[in-house]
């Protein structure tokens, strides 16, 4: 017999998890969601930083994390499950004159969408953050409070336990092999367990979601992207406790992990495609960066093989793609966050439900981030990338 469901989510990272909650505490029930692998987390999730920021360039972005951060603020409340939600903040480090004017810029739009905790910081300041930073040639920056970390499995569980507690299906290791569109209209997707009927699709398979979106005749311009993090031994000369400290001039970003610290660098080399394996030559590539930067980095213990590498899914115009398709009634897409599906996961997540629920969104101006401003020529440009 074929299967029902009125609304069947593709994925079930940390996207696909929120909008099965904010589907579920909506108070619908007959949500499936529907994953590839035998458990939550092996993609993109599972991989990533865990930052959470409001510090963008674009008033889209801005309203997303504020609305994200509150949301990560009072999770472990809410949801009913902890988050893990840090507010360390975030420390932007210009050592160039366009840079410092560039974070100027930022914080007036920021401020004027009511993000008003940003600060503009001095060199020195910058130095009581981290004594140990080299900041000779730093010449300002901003750092702003609420910024932080959250852990991404804890909020994806959270998000999908609270959904399937109010009566969403989670089927597992059951990728989906085809989306059925009759008279331009969905009405089911194939599995290996067999066929699901339904008239609402959300496409939320993160770095597959070209991919799935081709099923349903739809070009969807997204990209995987490797991305690599390093871990360092147990490392204690730096403070317990610091921002995640970025250098604008090299991309170079880190944080403290447990006991150790969390190196982050994308290699501008980096080309498209499902590379998912650690790359060892890319230790020294990001150890010489760390210790131009922080000296005593350059003692810091690093094993490769606790390194790891995960899927940014990038757009042209590094925005999410948020919104129905045009050509196909009852396909949605939350997919091509570009690096930042974790901290903007609790807003997706609402934005897709209220367009699935009532064709708009109080959130944000949804038509921004629709799949029509690529062939239109509407894009939106985010400079603010790590």
């Amino acid at each position: 017999m074929t299967e029902t469901a009125d609304i069947v989510i593709i994925g079930s990272g940390i996207v696909g998890s929120s909008v099965a909650y904010h589907l579920a505490e909506a108070g619908c029930t007959g949500v499936l969601v529907v994953e590839r692998e035998a458990h939550q987390g092996k993609g993109s999730t599972g991989k990533s930083m865990g930052g959470v920021r409001a510090q963008f360039s674009t008033p889209v972005n801005i309203r997303m994390s504020i609305y994200s951060i509150d949301f990560f603020a009072s999770f472990d409340e809410v949801v009913g499950y902890p988050a893990d939600y840090r507010a360390h903040g975030y420390l932007f480090c210009a050592t160039e004159g366009r840079h410092l004017n560039y974070l100027k810029a930022n914080r007036e739009r920021q401020m004027a969408l009511g993000l008003n905790n940003v600060e503009m910081v001095s060199r020195d300041d910058i130095a009581k953050f981290v004594p140990q930073l080299r900041v000779d040639d730093v010449l300002g920056g901003t750092y702003c409070p609420t910024d932080g970390f959250v852990d991404p499995h804890s909020v994806m569980m959270g998000f999908m336990l609270k959904a399937r507690e109010r009566g969403v299906r989670l089927w597992l290791d059951t990728p989906v092999t085809g989306i059925v569109v009759e008279n331009g209209q969905v009405t089911g997707i194939l599995t290996k367990r067999g066929r699901v009927s339904t008239r609402v699709i959300v496409n939320a398979a993160g770095p597959w979601a070209a991919e799935v979106a081709m099923m349903a005749g739809v070009d969807l311009p997204v990209e995987p992207l490797r991305r690599q993090l390093v871990p360092t031994e147990a490392f204690d000369k730096l403070p317990k406790r610091f921002p995640m400290v970025i250098d604008m001039s090299t991309g170079f970003h880190f944080r403290r992990e447990g006991a150790g610290i969390l190196l982050a660098w994308n290699d501008p080399e980096e080309t498209a495609g499902f590379k998912t394996d650690f790359d060892p030559t890319f230790v020294e590539k990001i150890l010489t960066r760390a210790a131009d930067r922080v000296p005593c980095l350059a003692d810091a213990a690093v094993n490769p093989r606790r390194s790891w590498a995960g899927l940014y899914e990038m757009t042209p115009d590094h925005h999410a793609i948020i919104g129905s398709a045009p050509d196909v009634r009852g396909l949605y897409f939350a997919n091509g966050f570009s690096g930042h599906g974790v901290m903007h996961s609790p807003a997706s997540g609402r934005i897709t439900a209220d367009l699935i629920l009532h064709g708009h969104s109080d959130l944000i101006d949804t038509s921004q981030l629709g799949l029509g401003r690529f062939a239109e020529g509407r894009l939106l440009e985010e400079t603010a990338l790590l």
